[in-house]
């Protein structure tokens, strides 16, 4: 039976010349090795138990020959390969140029917007919908029957309107308007209105002290707060309402919400909404259909009684998914939707275009156009985008030739997913000798029989 422990090297390290390397993990977040792949014939050549700079670079000095190297933009394998290979050609991959400058865009977005970003109605509300958002509650949808008995509507009227039985209205129009019960506040609101008054009352006390002149400091000591929670205080954009508050994550319902209303405008029951939006891909349950209309409801009467123009929210996940993804395929914006959101933000319009220019410069075969690209970001004043040039300046070279050369470190990418399948086979329970040895006999089976 062949040893897999004592099983020699199976490559002529001589013969290597163009390669790509990536990092593995042999223990998440504690160990990683490095694996080297062969351009030319697609198999893996060799392994490492570290990612450590040295390491890398005494392992790349014993092939000799090796004239390309393809890797991510690590500093580690960048200086790695200079210090071996002074004269090699370094290529930095292209799909992790791109996947750093989306990361880059998202990471403004997330700071710099709120997690719902609200602008007008793109579509009309209809008398229906109306009727359905002014109805929350049975003290609203009580005085809804009153006002509309008085506008001379039918009992039966009414009772399509309201979407219930003429027996129900009967009851709400014999109930006298002097004794129509309040509306009761949600708790969840009540909590949120006294947290905004505390926090004016403080805002108030820290902006006084500053104007008397104490420092920051002594203003964070004596109210017991953070340094920066103060300098937020006395910003004068500060806001005051949490931009998380009331805020619904986009889950499966996400796609149908539009729909959801409108079927519900019309006079369907929940359970036959929940089947026609089933056989559209939908798999919740129809008990979420009932929250997402009863916070909905809220929503818009608390607009009503602010007397606030109607407006609708766009999640801000939505806008960080436009950054990798054509507005088609994003089921949770609209094209009307997308077009407020640019005209209240024409920052990300740009931020958008900056994005899809980076990708036809990395894929035009053509470096100059890179250059070109820098400086027209340039005059953008984020920190994170001109962190990510900066990387892109001080590896320059390896950037252009990935533009120029057609390699790439796909298969570095898939190579790993190999070296994580072998690991799960052996439930994680082996040394880096024997993963080595399985690894490398695989190849060598794969060399014979291919």
């Amino acid at each position: 039976m062949l040893c897999l422990k004592k099983m020699p090297s199976i490559v002529d390290k001589s013969s290597v010349k163009m390669v790509c390397v990536d990092d593995f993990a042999l223990r998440k977040r504690f160990s990683y090795g490095t694996v080297m792949i062969n351009l030319e014939n697609h198999r893996i050549v060799d392994m490492i138990p570290s990612r450590d700079t040295n390491d890398v670079c005494n392992w790349l000095k014993t092939f000799h020959n090796i004239e390309v190297i393809s890797r991510d933009g690590a500093i580690t394998y960048a200086s790695a390969a200079t210090n071996s290979h002074p004269d090699v050609i370094q290529i930095s991959d292209r799909f992790h140029l791109i996947k750093g400058l989306s990361e880059v865009i998202c990471k403004y977005i997330f700071r710099e917007f709120p997690a719902r970003v609200e602008i007008p109605l793109t579509e009309s509300v209809t008398d229906e919908m109306k009727a359905l958002y002014n109805t929350a509650n049975r003290s609203l949808r009580i005085k809804f029957a009153h006002e509309k008995r008085r506008e001379g509507l039918t009992i039966s009227d009414i009772a399509l309107l309201l979407h219930s039985s003429p027996k129900t209205i009967q009851k709400y129009l014999a109930i006298p308007e002097d004794q129509i019960p309040e509306s009761k506040e949600i708790a969840r609101e009540r909590q949120h209105q006294l947290a905004i008054k505390q926090k004016e009352q403080e805002i108030k006390e820290a902006r006084e002290m500053a104007l008397a002149g104490y420092p920051i400091e002594q203003i964070a000591s004596q109210m017991h707060r953070a340094h920066k929670t103060i300098q937020n205080y006395l910003n004068p954009d500060f806001s005051v309402t949490n931009g998380h508050y009331n805020v619904r994550i986009p889950r499966k319902l996400a796609p149908y919400e539009n729909e959801v209303i409108k079927l519900r405008s019309q006079g369907l029951t929940y359970p036959q909404i929940h089947d026609i939006i089933y056989k559209k891909g939908y798999t919740g349950s129809v008990a979420s259909l009932r929250m997402f209309m009863q916070k909905e409801r809220t929503r818009m009467h608390e607009q009503n009684e602010t007397e606030k123009p109607h407006s609708e929210y766009v999640q801000r996940k939505s806008l960080c998914q436009l950054v990798y993804k054509k507005l088609e395929d994003i089921g949770t914006i609209t094209v009307k939707q997308y077009q407020e959101v640019l005209k209240k933000y024409p920052l990300l319009s740009e931020l958008y275009t900056l994005t899809k220019d980076f990708c036809n410069v990395i894929f035009s075969k053509n470096p100059t156009k890179l250059d070109e690209w820098i400086n027209a970001a340039q005059k953008y004043d984020i920190p994170e985008l001109q962190t990510f040039m900066n990387g892109i300046k001080k590896d320059i070279t390896a950037v252009k030739n990935g533009i120029i050369y057609s390699y790439n470190n796909g298969l570095a990418e898939g190579s790993v997913n190999k070296i994580k399948v072998i690991k799960r086979v052996m439930y994680g329970r082996n040394s880096f000798e024997l993963l080595k040895a399985k690894v490398l006999f695989g190849e060598l089976f794969h060399v014979k029989f291919n």
